[in-house]
Parts: structure tokens; sequence; C-alpha cells
């Protein structure tokens, strides 16, 4: 695979770990990030080594943390289309908007990238049995590419999740648990057996290698616009693992120096008003956020009272000049068919939260006309519409 991963190191204190070894968060609790010796990296590739390679996230295998081409977990996941706006970019005068079509992954949504690398590393490890709470999407990611490596999957989900998504995690061979509450109940009953039985967690941002697929997300994007990125990139964000990876990415992009541009596309955290614990830090000026009391919106996967990598979210936006912003379920709801009917895209609803979200901030001088606008796609409607 010619990873040229080094270690991993703590996104808060510093602290470095083994990359050798089976890791979850740092001694202080924060999430733990894969570091790589870029500077070998730039002196054996360029960025246009890549047009040749296979149309899978693999692609930057160099960059991603598995060694051995035989712990590769893979269903074909990443490079998906970036699709140009046929009419609702220009219903609002932006007339440079996209949409990268995370749909399209072997799972039905961005999932698939994330629990791809984080269970070909676990393998790599010697890991046997994972574990996660889900929302939804993330559970059956992890119980098809857990069934693809030989490993039994356990899958704890809040009890009004849309059925499909158990059935889904069912079909695979996933242990699932239905459990009352949300899903920060969800990961307790989880943490209580996972203590008991030896189960790896593969929980959003409790280990390291989750992030590391999402982030093929922004390095693909670059990829697609000839290596330049694009002005403002629209984030659903529940866990948040997407948009920490993009940050990542670019930062990463940026040493190596395979972007034409140095400006940081500016990060937008997209929420739903009635589960919005990073917009209410964001606003307020906080470096973390505190636990959503009661948190509803019917897309499920915004749903997430408190994320683990709040303060990682909250950088990002503030780093890359972004924003986070909350929309109601009545107006996710228009966009979800908005998006549907003018652009022939059923798209999750949390996708359509970020559609939602472009509307008010162009009205709101957030987003310029004419700059050059990505919303992030983050999965299929078909699970949530049956």
């Amino acid at each position: 695979m010619n990873s040229y991963m080094t270690d991993l190191q703590c996104s808060r204190c510093g602290l470095r770990y083994s990359a050798e070894a089976i890791q979850n968060l740092c001694s202080c609790g924060a999430p733990l990030f894969a570091r790589y010796d870029l500077a070998e990296v730039s002196g054996i590739l360029s960025c246009e080594d890549f047009s040749h390679r296979a149309h899978d996230l693999w692609r930057f295998r160099e960059l991603l943390p598995v060694r051995l081409p035989e712990n590769m977990t893979t269903l074909g996941e990443g490079f998906t289309p970036l699709l140009s706006s046929r009419s609702l970019g220009r219903s609002i005068g932006v007339e440079s908007l996209y949409f990268k079509d995370e749909s399209l992954n072997p799972t039905g949504s961005f999932k698939s990238r994330g629990l791809s690398v984080a269970v070909s590393k676990a393998k790599e490890l010697g890991v046997r049995e994972v574990s996660l709470p889900t929302a939804g999407n993330a559970g059956g990611a992890a119980a098809a590419y857990a069934a693809r490596a030989g490993m039994k999957c356990h899958v704890f989900m809040p009890d009004d999740t849309p059925p499909l998504f158990a059935k889904e995690c069912e079909f695979y061979g996933a242990d699932v648990r239905m459990v009352k509450g949300f899903i920060t109940t969800a990961g307790n009953l989880m943490m209580t057996e996972l203590k008991e039985k030896g189960w790896f967690n593969v929980s959003t941002l409790k280990e390291p290698y989750r992030v590391e697929g999402k982030k093929t997300i922004l390095y693909e994007l670059a990829q697609q616009f000839s290596w330049q990125l694009p002005d403002v990139i629209l984030f659903p964000t529940g866990g948040g693992t997407g948009i920490v990876g993009a940050w990542k990415a670019y930062l990463e992009l940026k040493e190596l120096g395979w972007i034409s541009r140095s400006v940081m596309p500016r990060l937008i955290a997209v929420q739903a008003s009635g589960c919005a614990p990073i917009v209410e830090a964001y606003e307020k000026g906080l470096d973390a956020a505190a636990e959503c009391e009661n948190p509803y919106t019917f897309a499920s996967g915004l749903r997430v009272p408190k994320a683990v990598g709040d303060f990682l979210i909250l950088r990002a936006v503030r780093e890359s000049g972004g924003t986070a912003i909350a929309v109601p379920d009545d107006l996710i709801r228009l966009a979800w068919l908005e998006m549907s009917r003018e652009e022939g895209l059923f798209v999750a609803p949390e996708a359509a939260a970020a559609w939602a979200a472009l509307k008010q901030l162009v009205h709101a001088g957030h987003v310029e006309r004419g700059e050059k606008v990505v919303i992030l796609i983050t999965g299929s409607g078909i699970k949530y519409a049956i």
C-alpha cells in the first residue's frame, strides 16, 4: 500500500502514539489524528500522478493508514460524481453551484469512506469485533465493511431511527440493538457492553481512521476542480467527521503543495434548529459545545446532541473563515422536495438541510453570488422514505 503514516497525534494536547497498536482516544479524551511524512510524499509524487489510478478513494493510498494491500477492505467507495446544478443555483444567483454526490457510495452515503478505512485498519491491527452507536448510515456502512472483512459488528441505534437502517444492518449480519433515547443513550449502552466484551469502538472520532476516509472527499474535490478548491463547502453536521476531515485534508494538501490557491475554502457547518449545539457554541464564541437537551429533527443524522469532536468542528469553521447555521425542519422538508424535483437528486434530508442553509446564507450576504459553492450530498433519500 506504501502508506507514509508515521504515528498518531492528539488533536488537542499533541501527545504522540504508535500507529502499530490499537488506539481510541488520547489520554486527555480528545481524538487522535494520523500523521504522515508529507515531505517524503511530496518528493515522490505530484498531484498529476493520481489521474492514472483507479477511481476509488484508495488512489490516495500513500496518505491513508493501511500498510498491506491484503488488509484493504473495499466495496469500490469514493470518487463520487461532482454535479453542476441545473437550476437551483441559478434561482438564487449562484451560477457555480455543485453537488458532491456521496449517495453513490456502496452503502448509499459518505459513511462508506470512513468505515472502509476504519475497518481496514482495524483488520490490520487484529481486531475481530467492532461496535458503534448510529443514527442510521454509519451503522449500515460499519456492518457492510465488517462483513466484507470477516468481522462481527455490533450496532446500537435509537428506536425511532427510520426502520430500513436497522434492516440493512441485519442483512449484513450485524448484531442490532434498538435503544430508547438518542444516539448518546445508545452510545452509553454500547460502552457498557464494549468494556465487558472487548469490542473495538469505531464511533465517530473515537478512533483515528474514519476521519482519514472522510478527508478523501476534499482530495477528490481538489482533483475534480483541477487542483483548485472551491470558495465554499456546506457540510451537514452531526458528529462532524466530514467537516473535520476536510479541514485536515486542506492542511495536508497545502503542505504537500498540490493546491494552487493558499486560501482555505470556507467550511459551513449545517445543523437542524432542533439540534444545533455547534451553531449555538459558534454564535457564543465558545470552543466547545454544550449537550443539546431534548434534540429533535426528522433528519436523524443531524440529531447528535453532543459531538466528541465539537472543538475540532468549531476550529475548522473558524480557521476557514466559515460559519455555522441551523435550519428548521419545515425548510429542510421543502428543500428536500426542491432538490428532487429541480435537480433529479433524491437526497438524504441532512443534505437537503445544506441547500436550505445556502439559500439563507446568500440572502444574508454570507455567500456571494459569484463564488464557487459545493453542497455535500451525504447520502441517498431512499432509506428515509420507506
